[in-house]
């Protein structure tokens, strides 16, 4: 039977390191570009958004909820829980929102004002907070003090001996929420550098042409090296190349001038 002889691969982490550092100008440069594309981006086109937020508190009393009743102690903190989740889940109603949508007068559908809108408790206690965020201070605001003024009532009709109060207004947002132009940045920046560092190892991976005499006598420990021509245009601009190899019992093999990589063409 004639053996199959099985070809590996290896790949040197440091040599695609030297590679990758070799062009550490290219890809500074397109880390720069991107990065300045997403902030321009960002600045250009992405609008600022503003959150504002107000507390309620979920009161700790006995009520039922339809036919099941609900016995709730204030040290029961995990009842707590499932109890504001409840009262999420109200909130984020069409028959609440929508009430919220006339109120307020804004031009959002049910959807659109459902995702502006988040809800959830204050470090595993009764109190939990609302969530505005829009593209005006004032309108998240204003929405949301109307949720924190229509939501108590829409809960009381629901279940049965609910108490919720306001803990806290909200007020006008001073600062944006979103978007981070520093976040954008470096994930822009990032993606640049990224794509460029696999673009560059592809082509050294695919690229089957000579390195050096090191490779031959490495790969051909058998085949005595004949000689080594230098290459006299890459030696005029201070380097050392290679533009042919030979070995014995065999013609010379020609090589173009080395590549952007450092390693010549076979």
């Amino acid at each position: 039977m004639r053996e199959k002889k099985s070809e590996e691969f290896e790949i040197d982490l440091l040599e695609l390191a030297q590679v990758l550092l070799s062009k550490f100008w290219l890809l500074f440069l397109v880390t720069v570009i991107t990065g300045g594309m997403a902030l321009g981006y960002t600045f250009a086109f992405v609008k600022p958004e503003y959150t504002a937020s107000t507390l309620l508190y979920v009161n700790n009393s006995n009520i039922s909820v339809g036919s099941a009743a609900l016995s709730i102690s204030s040290a029961d903190l995990s009842a707590a829980q499932k109890l504001v989740n409840t009262y999420v889940v109200i909130l984020k109603s069409r028959r609440v929102l929508n009430e919220v949508i006339e109120e307020s007068g804004t031009d959002y559908t049910y959807k659109e004002l459902s995702d502006r809108i988040s809800a959830a408790d204050v470090n595993n206690t009764e109190v939990f907070s609302i969530t505005v965020t829009t593209e005006s201070p004032q309108e998240s605001e204003r929405i949301a003090n109307i949720i924190a003024r229509v939501l108590p009532d829409k809960i009381s009709e629901i279940v049965n001996g609910s108490d919720v109060k306001i803990v806290d207004y909200a007020v006008i947002p001073s600062s944006k929420s979103g978007p981070s132009y520093t976040k954008n940045t470096a994930i822009g920046g990032l993606a640049g550098f990224v794509l460029v560092a696999a673009i560059i190892i592809i082509r050294y991976l695919l690229d089957d042409s000579i390195h050096s005499e090191d490779y031959l006598t490495e790969n051909y420990p058998d085949v005595p090296l004949l000689a080594v021509i230098p290459d006299l245009n890459d030696a005029k601009a201070g380097g050392y190349g290679y533009s042919r190899y030979g070995h014995y019992g065999t013609a010379a093999k020609s090589a173009s001038a080395p590549n952007h990589n450092g390693r010549e063409g076979a």
